[in-house]
Order: C-alpha cells, then sequence, then structure tokens
C-alpha cells in the first residue's frame, strides 16, 4: 500500500465526534469546532431531510410567507462539505453503544465516536401518545415543530378558514397571530385564565389575551378539550365540556417532550433531560448533551435546568464544542427568548418563579413596557415590551436588588439603576 493510501486509510479509521441531531443546537456545535480548530472527523446524523435550520420562523415569519426556507439555515448546505463535515441527512440513528462508542444506524450501518453530543430536541405532545385526547392522529390536525409541519399549515391560511388552537403557549399564541394575518378566524382553547400562564403570569399573559381580542382571535378559557372528532357535515370538530367548536383544521400546541430514548436505552442518566454537568457531559465519559434534549447544571443559578428555547441551543453548541475542545467553559448565562406577536415585540431575560414580585415599568395601555420580577428584592428576571436595546442592561441587573418603586418610577434612567 502506498504512503498516501495509508494515509487516507488512517484518516477514514481515525474517531472524532459525532453528534445526533439536526437542530440549531447540533449545527452550531459542529461549526465552533472547525472554527476552533478541531481537525478530527465529523458526522452528524439528522433524521430531518432538510439542512439544519432555525425553528423560531416556524411559527412566524416563514409561516407568514416573509421568510424563505433557505434562510433559515446557520449554515448552508456547503459549508458542511467544505468544512469536511460528513452530513448524513434523512438518517435516523437507531441505538448507541457505549461500551462499544458507536451509534447504530440500522441494519449493519455504525459510526463509531471518541467524542458524541446527544442533540434529539423534543417532539410535539401527541394526544395519543403522550396526553388523554383522542382524534389527535385525524387529517386535518397538525403539531408544529418541523419546516415540513410548518409548510403544510401555510398551505391551510386561506382567510375565512376556521382554525382551532388547543394551547395557549408560546406556539399556538404566535401561529394564532400568525393565522389572523392571513385572514383565517381562530378559536383558542386553554384551561387556563390567560394564554401564557404557567410561562409568564398573569399580568404579561392578561395583556396578550387583550392583544388578541382586539385582532379578532377567540379564546375559550377555563376549557378543557375531550377529543377532537370527523363530522361528515360539520368537518371537525373539537369536543368541550360544554360544547363542539367546528374546525377547518386543528393545531395541537399542548407543549413539547424530549426526545429521551436513545439516552434510557444506552444507560446514561436521565430526568427531565439528559442530565449533564455545567460542561455539558453526561454520567457517560465521552457522551455531551445539548439544547432541548439537556437538563444542564447552570453554575449562576445553582441548579439544573431544561430550556427549549433558541439562545439556549446556539449557547450550548458552541459550549459542547469548548468541552470537547478541552476549554474550560461552563453554562453560566441566564434563560433568553423572544417572540412577535400581532404589533408586540418582546424579550425576556431571567429565571422567574411564580410567587416573585410583578413590577411594571410603563403604561402596559400604550405597550411599551418593562416587567421586573423580584425575590425577596432582587431581580430574577425582566422584560422589555417594545421598547428596544435595552435587554443587554436588563440581563446586567439581574441578582440586583433594586426597590420597586425605584424600578417603576420612569423618572429614573433605566440605564442609571
Amino acid at each position: 500500500m502506498s504512503e498516501a493510501a495509508m494515509k487516507e486509510a488512517s484518516a477514514h479509521d481515525e474517531l472524532g465526534t459525532v453528534v445526533i441531531g439536526g437542530g440549531l443546537a447540533a449545527a452550531h456545535c459542529v461549526h465552533a469546532l472547525r472554527e476552533g480548530g478541531y481537525a478530527k472527523p465529523i458526522t452528524l446524523i439528522a433524521s430531518e431531510k432538510e439542512v439544519p435550520y432555525e425553528r423560531p420562523p416556524l411559527s412566524k415569519e416563514f409561516l407568514q410567507g416573509k421568510k424563505p426556507a433557505q434562510e433559515l439555515e446557520p449554515f448552508l448546505a456547503g459549508w458542511y462539505a467544505d468544512a469536511d463535515v460528513d452530513l448524513r441527512l434523512g438518517t435516523t440513528a437507531e441505538s448507541i453503544d457505549t461500551a462499544a462508542k458507536q451509534v447504530n444506524l440500522g441494519g449493519s450501518a455504525t459510526v463509531g465516536y471518541e467524542s458524541l453530543v446527544i442533540a434529539t430536541g423534543c417532539r410535539s405532545r401527541l394526544g395519543g401518545r403522550d396526553a388523554n385526547m383522542d382524534g389527535w392522529d385525524l387529517p386535518g390536525v397538525y403539531t408544529l415543530r418541523s419546516l415540513e409541519d410548518s409548510t403544510k399549515i401555510k398551505e391551510q391560511l386561506v382567510s375565512g378558514k376556521n382554525l382551532v388552537i388547543i394551547g395557549a403557549g408560546w406556539i399556538g399564541m404566535e401561529v394564532a397571530a400568525s393565522a389572523r394575518a392571513a385572514g383565517v378566524e381562530v378559536t383558542v382553547i386553554t384551561p387556563d385564565k390567560v394564554p401564557l400562564a404557567t410561562a409568564m403570569g398573569s399580568e404579561f399573559g392578561s395583556h396578550v389575551a387583550q392583544l388578541h381580542l382586539a385582532n379578532g382571535v377567540q379564546f375559550r378559557f377555563g376549557t378543557a378539550v375531550s377529543g377532537i372528532a370527523s363530522d361528515p357535515q360539520k368537518g371537525l370538530v373539537v369536543r368541550t365540556a360544554t360544547d363542539d367548536i367546528p374546525a377547518d383544521f386543528v393545531l395541537l400546541a399542548i407543549g413539547a417532550v424530549p426526545n429521551n430514548e436513545l439516552a434510557v436505552a444506552a444507560g446514561i442518566d436521565v430526568g427531565t433531560g439528559v442530565v449533564v454537568d455545567e460542561r455539558l457531559r453526561s454520567s457517560t465519559p465521552n457522551v455531551l448533551a445539548i439544547g432541548d434534549i439537556a437538563e444542564a447544571y447552570n453554575t449562576t443559578l445553582g441548579r439544573a435546568m431544561r430550556v427549549e428555547h433558541w439562545d439556549n441551543a446556539i449557547r450550548q453548541g458552541k459550549l459542547a464544542a469548548a468541552t470537547i475542545l478541552g476549554r474550560d467553559e461552563s453554562y453560566d448565562w441566564l434563560p433568553y427568548f423572544f417572540t412577535d406577536q400581532f404589533d408586540l415585540g418582546m424579550e425576556y431575560v431571567g429565571d422567574r418563579a411564580a410567587d416573585d414580585e410583578v413590577v411594571v415599568r410603563g403604561d402596559m395601555a400604550v405597550g411599551e413596557f418593562i416587567i421586573f420580577w423580584l425575590r425577596q428584592g432582587m431581580i430574577t428576571a425582566a422584560m422589555n415590551v417594545n421598547i428596544w436595546d435595552v435587554n443587554d442592561h436588563l440581563r446586567s441587573m439581574i441578582g440586583k436588588h433594586v426597590p420597586a418603586p425605584t424600578l417603576q418610577d420612569t423618572g429614573n434612567d433605566l440605564m442609571a439603576l
């Protein structure tokens, strides 16, 4: 064998990093590895057929036709080839053999690893599999988790059609806004008293409800859905304890479930997600977890948490690369997320609890305000609504003790607080 052939065979046999998952966390992990000088083989295994893409626009700009699919990709397909990343689209990881350090792809196909990163994300909570709801699998009933899902829903956004959304969390409310922009009649059903009740509490939830009502969204608050049925005359009907609500199509927006199955079967510790430390290392050596799937220890907050947001996916992807590269970095940032609904734009940073004191700065009726959450006088979280270029400062305020009246008084310079 020639020297060149020997080198090629050696390179082929060399173990490197395998990433399971085709989302934002996975994409940023492999990108940060190559940008960080990682020269070993990288394989990215993605069950979807699309190049890794960003998901927030699926309920907003893409669904509204304002942003094409190509603009959702943080790194174009050509980058993976140029960076010598073995991108295996439409490929499912069947199991992980941690003893042999390999991922089984079905049949006899395997790929070995030196480091493994699990970035399998979440799936939409479904009535039949994850909740007690009949009819979740009927034609015309959708969930929103993928580009394919969003494309199918976008095809249904025809003026005059009736959409029933089951659930009033972030996805439900963003799709409601997008559907109304297309002239679709929207009814949102939730057992809560306001939308976003669990995520944000009653103050902001009430504001969002008023915004949606003003834009023609109908709500059924305090209402549980018993199932979905197909009626020959009415089409789809969503059944509640009091009546049946007709719909041309239905969106199930009742939360997400982590795709823990691979980790559980491999004997890797799992809690609310794959349990990892501050450097995203799991209980099994050389195996990391990132993004929606990771229950990671946050050094700033002093506890483990699982976060399903865009910012966290990007940062954890980069942190996993840093860990593999041997750098001394840790999970120390605060949760951050954003939303856009009608003329409302919002950014949130921090870690609020349901019983934190709520302090509003500004006039919510005007639509431009900041909400602070305080625990025993200390700021735990903050949110800017239609007020821009302040979120970095709000982040710096987390952990400070500022009296509520001082925060409320708009005569006080925010940047001086």
